[in-house]
């Protein structure tokens, strides 16, 4: 029989780990009706212009009664945090723990989140990013950014998930990145153009929030047609 300092170690602890962390999640996050999840970089500073423009977006959508999900770190993601307690919406957090305590990212959560998960897996982490958001929104960012970004992206081309708008913000960042995708990934038949036509392009926070708010509408549209 093993011991349990050697139990804590193994696969099945692990699972039970993993059980626990969307347990949790779920029952946090059960009542949130309408939200979008804002996704950016942790390195970006508050004078750099993304972060007053990712704080002004969230505003603007939680005046619209959106709920404001992020990474719960800093950069991108308190600015975020930070429009949403603005507005005067729920403030949502799921933090990743990190062990490296020398990593940029090894940081608590921000100071502008109400409810706070917090996570030792990224996949659940990220099951729960995107099963309560109604609106996916990427400003600049890394690896972590552009893993969420493609993760999207492929709920939506397989059909996992409907009406739910990805959003780049930022397009002199993200100009390579599409073009790349349009002109050498589309182009060879990688993906289809069609799947381009779900990523949405814009500098300007009125356009995202009308962009979030007309998917919502269809949404809505879809389930009184099902009724």
């Amino acid at each position: 029989m093993l011991e349990r300092r050697e139990f804590i170690h193994t696969d099945p602890w692990r699972v039970l780990r993993i059980m626990g962390e969307f347990v949790e999640g779920f029952h946090l996050l059960a009542d949130v009706q309408s939200a979008v999840s804002i996704f950016g970089s942790a390195r970006t500073p508050p004078s750099d212009p993304m972060y007053p423009l990712a704080a002004d977006t969230a505003r603007r959508l939680g005046e619209q009664n959106f709920a404001i999900i992020t990474g719960a770190g800093p950069g991108i993601m308190e600015a975020a945090n930070k429009g949403a307690r603005e507005a005067g919406v729920l403030s949502i957090g799921l933090n990743i723990e990190i062990p490296n305590t020398d990593s940029p990212f090894a940081q608590g959560p921000n100071a502008y989140v109400d409810r706070l998960v917090n996570f030792r897996f990224f996949f659940a982490r990220k099951t729960m990013l995107v099963k309560y958001s109604s609106a996916f929104l990427f400003f600049p960012g890394g690896f972590g950014t552009l893993d969420e970004l493609f993760e999207a992206l492929t709920l939506v081309q397989t059909g996992r998930i409907h009406n739910i708008p990805v959003v780049l913000v930022g397009r002199d960042y993200w100009r390579m990145l599409t073009g790349w995708l349009a002109d050498v990934v589309a182009r060879e038949a990688k993906i289809s153009s069609a799947d381009l036509e779900h990523l949405h392009v814009s500098d300007d926070p009125d356009e995202v929030v009308d962009i979030v708010v007309e998917a919502r509408r269809r949404r809505l549209v879809e389930q009184m047609e099902r009724a």
